[in-house]
């Protein structure tokens, strides 16, 4: 049975604040995008199982600590039991039939900002984790292991290429690629600052 050694693992992981070398690897697969153009590819990152059941327990304990604490806007959809992408869109069509039955104009411009989660800084986003949402001790040091030494190679059938550091963002196919996006925490009296 190999759960008690992934338990006693993560645990350790957890409790040093030290993500395994070996965990921080992603080798990225090109794959076409639906197009006949062959320059057009999409880079699908891969994790292992193992990192990717680390990510899953670490981003659980963070959403609960971020629920618990009040730090996640009311209105925020994304990363949220009960919330997705048509509670968002519901919220804004609403917005804009309630402006305009009350004869004002509504305005939507939409921007998208996918792509810039690759481009996060990681002294950024640990700063904003420390101070924004009173991230620190064991966990902060777990975040700084899992961000540092991070590195992708791309790999096309057997060939692969030499690896290069990851030194911003985290590999597309994270469970924790959404911590790139954590919003500002709302005013309020529970929000750390």
């Amino acid at each position: 049975m190999v759960a008690p050694f992934l338990v006693e693992l993560y645990n350790k992981s957890l409790q040093t604040g030290s993500v395994p070398a070996s965990f921080k690897a992603a080798y990225i697969t090109p794959l076409l995008k639906k197009s006949d153009v062959c320059r057009v590819y999409r880079p699908i990152s891969n994790l292992s199982v193992l990192t990717k059941l680390l990510e899953r327990l670490v981003a659980r304990q963070l959403l609960d600590h971020l629920a618990a604490a009040k730090l996640l806007p009311e209105l925020q959809s994304a990363y949220r039991a009960h919330h997705c992408t048509e509670t968002a869109v519901l919220k804004v069509l609403a917005d804009i039939l309630s402006a305009l039955d009350t004869g004002d104009v509504a305005v939507l411009t939409l921007l998208d900002l996918s792509a810039a989660f690759d481009t996060v800084d990681h002294a950024t986003l640990l700063r904003r984790l420390k101070t924004s949402y009173g991230i620190g001790g064991s966990v902060l040091e777990w975040f700084t292991s899992y961000l540092s030494g991070r590195i992708k190679f791309a790999r096309c059938g057997m060939s692969t290429s030499d690896a290069s550091a990851v030194l911003c963002g985290v590999p597309q196919g994270s469970v924790l690629y959404w911590t790139d996006s954590i919003p500002a925490p709302h005013s309020g009296p529970t929000a750390a600052r």
